[in-house]
């Protein structure tokens, strides 16, 4: 035999391997698309996988006919894909991207094709496996490289800024409380100040020059998860800045003050945060402290630093000198344990820091660890005097006769809505505002309390001197999907028809609305309207028969806008036809009706997920231009309910009782029903719908309309499989955590699963400034001036739980002395 006839018949057999990895590929599509047919699903699958497996089988025959079928599947398989969802790049990837490849790769086998298939046309050949594969292909670059995702507003277009404010930047405070308000060269509470608004009056950074940003020094906190620990770490923290210092709490409550002009460590205090109670919380963190000047002539600790430890304690420590001030509780700490119930190491820990004012320390119990039992520890939240510790009031809703400690031999009620996000408040109304939780048992809701049902997920106002309730609204009716409150209040002055303003609270959602309410009163300002919703369960829990929305305004069930997204079946996802089609077929098996599907036990899709919408990071509003900025997810979740026997039989216990047979199900003891909550995730560990599943958006508060919407964060650091991408595709990933804005006119903003700090034009969108970090930015950045200097500061530590890089990073940026900061546009 001679060299050639050697080739040859290699081409050959190379050629017929190739045409049975189609007919495999075919026969796998065929058997999976019958499964979809099954479940009234599209039939195209399973036309389209018979198709290839026989085009495979008389390739390998060397029929011509083998090639025209092939060509016919792949032309028709363009003209599906292009009907299902048009010219969406992502979503014609898994339709169109293994087909296309088959097709380029048939290509080279042309000498062999053309010996075995005669006639045959080098022209025709050229179409089926060069043309409209190359087609294919182009269809998903064009979309990706020009994504239609990125909508950003003209600036041409947009009116001038104004010299008026949209909003005030502070209120009057009686007692001159710091937390009040700040100006450019502070930032004296969690988000600023009590207003929440995450805003800063510093106008140096504008983006005309915020190209120019430098790091001008980074501090390690020495933090770190160690290595063979199984803590949940997430480093959350915002840090306050006043006077000279920037205060930072670490993932184990650690305080730490540097100077704000250099970063060098000025003190640091332990608090020798027990280590049950950090590895039984979810994930142990510290989102910040508070800041409190006493009266004049106090002696110890004039200046004082108040934060929160998982294992239940309120701390006080001296600003300047990081000492405990011994006169406050017990030697420095109040037990929040106290009157709760709580036995239990991390089944209740606060991580968001208090609110101070009118000399009260205002602190919940924090959150309770989701799922595990259903007797848990009571959400009271109390106030305590910021200069003794001594307990002035408790809010109990179960019991609203208790107003200090409950009688001797008793709690606090127990298992009741809690409060663990941030909150706000108003020094010149005297009241705090408290978004909660749901009670025990996020996912089974029979048997709750009249009072449960009615605070569960709600916006409640207390007199911040007494702890009495001034008003309260719902914003879910008997939540069954774990959507209590997240997201921060924003404090702003709302316009109103015929001139003026209504001192308004902002509160944005996991279940995606956008609420706007008179924050004297809790009367709505933009209109509420409820609406029917899916009923019926299958396991004799009930529905509540409407759900509230803002019609007025932006909503983020889907990408940011009036309308709600609803999902089809046509928009489940995968990289491939394969994991596309595993998402399609439990899109089918799932119960959805659209927003609030109650859980199931056959399991139900949740769109919005528990995740959100939007979560604690919350919205920031650029108080100068009205424009309020939010960052949110677009990832379903599926829920799915589990009579106790069943929990029994996989061997789900609290994890309080010991570790789980069957890990990632929520044991709900001494409830009816267990419960498993989790991503719509595909076997390649992709969502089940298409990017983008983050955005971030401005909305003009003026108008009430998305002015500007883009997907926030790529794929670089996060692949199918766990595998980095390395690529800089606009996918919008899931995020957690909050923006800046600033009076420059620069929102800046971490928050992505990719390790990348980003600034964005707060009136067009325009990205303006990106810049890699060592780890990731699961912490909402701050801003504050010192020596005529601008800083944007961000703790860059990561977050277990989203499964991005750890570290101990707190970095501050700047422009170098030698850059001008431009006018803001």
């Amino acid at each position: 035999m001679t060299d050639q006839s050697s080739k040859r018949g290699l081409g050959t057999w190379l050629l017929v391997a190739y045409a049975v990895v189609i007919a495999v590929l075919g026969a796998v599509l065929a058997y999976q698309g019958g499964r979809l047919v099954a479940v009234g699903g599209s039939w195209y699958y399973l036309i389209a996988g018979i198709a290839l497996f026989l085009a495979g089988v008389l390739l390998a025959l060397g029929r011509r006919a083998g090639l025209w079928l092939f060509g016919a599947t792949l032309a028709g398989t363009i003209a599906w894909a292009l009907w299902e969802v048009g010219l969406d790049g992502w979503g014609l990837v898994p339709r169109l991207a293994m087909i296309s490849v088959l097709g380029l790769v048939l290509l080279p086998f042309w000498g062999v094709a053309r010996r075995r298939m005669q006639p045959l046309s080098g022209l025709s050949y050229a179409l089926v496996t060069g043309v409209l594969p190359i087609l294919g292909a182009a269809l998903i670059l064009w979309p990706l490289l020009m994504p239609r995702n990125v909508e950003l507003a003209d600036a041409s277009k947009l009116p001038a800024d104004s010299a008026t404010a949209f909003s005030r930047g502070t209120v009057p405070s009686p007692d001159g409380n710091v937390a009040a308000n700040h100006d450019a060269s502070n930032w004296t509470s969690y988000a600023g100040s009590n207003l929440s608004n995450h805003y800063t009056p510093g106008a140096q950074i504008t983006p005309d020059n915020v190209k120019n940003l430098k790091v001008a020094w980074e501090f390690h906190t020495g933090d770190l998860k160690p290595k063979d620990s199984k803590l949940g770490y997430a480093f959350q923290n915002t840090p306050l800045k006043v006077g000279d210092l920037l205060y930072i709490c670490t993932p184990t409550q650690k305080v730490i003050a540097v100077e704000a002009a250099n970063g060098k460590e000025r003190w640091r205090f332990d608090p020798q945060t027990n280590p049950k109670a950090m590895a039984g919380v979810a994930a142990t963190t510290c989102r910040g402290v508070s800041y409190y000047q006493a009266p004049e002539g106090t002696a110890e600790c004039p200046t004082r630093i108040f934060w929160p430890m998982v294992d239940g304690r309120l701390g006080a420590l001296d600003a300047q000198t990081g000492k405990l001030c011994t006169s406050f509780g017990n030697n420095g700490y109040v037990d929040l344990n106290a009157g709760t119930g709580n036995t239990k190491p991390g089944f209740v820990g606060p991580t968001s820091p208090p609110v101070v004012m009118r000399g009260v320390v205002i602190q919940p119990t924090g959150q309770v660890r989701d799922g595990q039992e259903g007797d848990a520890p009571s959400g009271v939240v109390r106030g305590f005097d910021a200069l003794t510790g001594q307990l002035r009031w408790a809010w109990d809703l179960g019991n609203p006769a208790i107003t200090a400690e409950p009688p001797a031999g008793q709690t606090y009620t127990r298992s009741t809505p809690n409060v663990w996000s941030l909150m706000a408040a108003d020094d010149e109304l005297g009241l705090v505002y408290l978004p909660t939780g749901n009670a025990s048992g996020d996912f089974f809701g029979k048997g709750r309390t009249p009072q449960d049902e009615e605070y569960t997920a709600s916006l409640v106002a207390v007199d911040a001197a007494t702890g009495k309730e001034r008003w309260h609204f719902r914003t879910v009716n008997h939540d069954l999907w774990d959507y209590d409150i997240g997201p921060q209040p924003n404090l702003v002055d709302w316009p109103v028809a015929g001139g003026g303003t209504r001192a308004a609270v902002i509160q944005a959602t996991k279940s995606g609305q956008v609420f706007v309410l008179d924050r004297a009163t809790g009367e709505p300002i933009m209109p509420v309207k409820q609406i029917p919703v899916p009923q019926g369960t299958d396991h004799g829990d009930w529905t509540a028969a409407t759900q509230p929305i803002s019609p007025g305004m932006p909503n983020t069930v889907g990408a940011p806008s009036r309308e709600f997204e609803k999902i089809i079946e046509s928009d489940a996802w995968g990289m491939t036809p394969f994991d596309q089609l595993v998402c399609r077929i439990q899109f089918k098996q799932l119960r959805y009706e659209g927003m609030f599907t109650p859980p199931t036990l056959q399991g139900s899709l949740a769109f919005t997920g528990n995740h959100g919408g939007i979560n604690w990071g919350g919205v920031s509003v650029d108080l100068q231009r009205g424009i309020m900025v939010m960052n949110s997810n677009r990832l379903p979740y599926t829920l799915q309910v589990y009579t106790r026997q069943k929990m029994d039989e996989l061997g789900v216990v609290s994890v309080f009782d010991g570790k789980s047979k069957t890990p990632g199900y929520m044991a709900q003891k001494g409830l009816a029903y267990g419960a498993r909550k989790e991503p719509w995730m595909s076997p390649l560990n992709t969502p089940c719908v298409a990017p983008p599943w983050g955005y971030i958006a401005g909305v003009d508060l003026r108008t009430q309309q998305v002015i500007w919407r883009r997907p926030l964060g790529t794929g670089y650091d996060q692949g199918p499989m766990g595998i980095p991408s390395k690529t800089k595709f606009e996918i919008g990933t899931p995020n957690n955590s909050g923006s800046l804005a600033t009076a420059g006119g620069v929102t800046f903003i971490g928050a992505t699963l990719d390790d990348f700090m980003r600034g964005f034009d707060t009136r067009t969108g325009k990205q303006v400034w990106e810049t890699r970090v060592p780890a990731g930015p699961q912490a909402a950045p701050m801003s504050y001036t010192i020596n005529g200097k601008q800083y944007i500061v961000a703790a860059v530590g990561g977050h277990d739980r989203m499964e991005t890089k750890s570290g101990d990073s707190v970095i501050a940026w700047a422009l170098p002395d030698d850059a001008q900061a431009a006018p803001a546009k």
